[in-house]
């Protein structure tokens, strides 16, 4: 499943629940986090972006780098932004880099939710709720997001109730585990 699909991998964020540390080069299990994603991510797309504000040298080692349009930390949607705009090709999955476990089907799945209803937006859901950073999208709904940022919203589930989003239940929510504490990582 890669057909015209890039992926993106969210990096960009502040960190601030973990001391400021960027979590995508955090060491887990004797590897950067982000090596972990991208390994689970890589065969299921056609190529990966890395949406990062911070380290971006460091990251580069990884893939090409990419960074918000604006140097506030945004939060998601900002590096959704960002990443679509680098997109050169008709879909974008879009995953944090802090779930080294993410699911190895969970772009065939997306697309079957986003292909098989029309949408505009596939998003995995669990039985702890909507787990809006893991999604897949169509990269003309660029505009439609520039908008929505542009007007000051930032908030990734207001947006996904904006836009025609396909929720797909996925009955396992450990993959979709994040660390965004020291605990999550011991």
């Amino acid at each position: 499943m890669k057909a015209g699909i890039t992926g993106l991998i969210l990096a960009g964020g502040r960190g601030s629940r973990l001391g400021g540390v960027d979590k995508g080069l955090v060491d887990w299990r004797g590897r950067p986090l982000i090596a972990h994603v991208m390994e689970r991510l890589r065969p299921q797309v056609d190529r990966i972006l890395i949406s990062a504000n911070r380290n971006q040298q460091r990251y580069a080692a990884f893939g090409p780098v990419v960074a918000d349009r604006t140097n506030d930390f945004a939060g998601p949607l900002a590096g959704l932004q960002a990443g679509l705009a680098a997109c050169t090709t008709p879909l974008l999955v879009c995953v944090p880099c802090d779930a080294p476990g993410l699911p190895l089907d969970l772009v065939p799945r997306l697309f079957t939710a986003l292909t098989g209803n029309g949408a505009d937006i596939a998003v995995a859901q669990t039985v702890d709720g909507l787990q809006p950073t893991f999604l897949l999208c169509r990269s003309e709904i660029a505009a439609r997001l520039d908008a929505w940022l542009t007007s000051g919203r930032r908030k990734v589930a207001d947006w996904l109730d904006e836009v025609q989003a396909a929720h797909v239940a996925f009955a396992d929510a450990a993959p979709f585990a994040n660390f965004n504490t020291p605990e999550d990582l011991a």
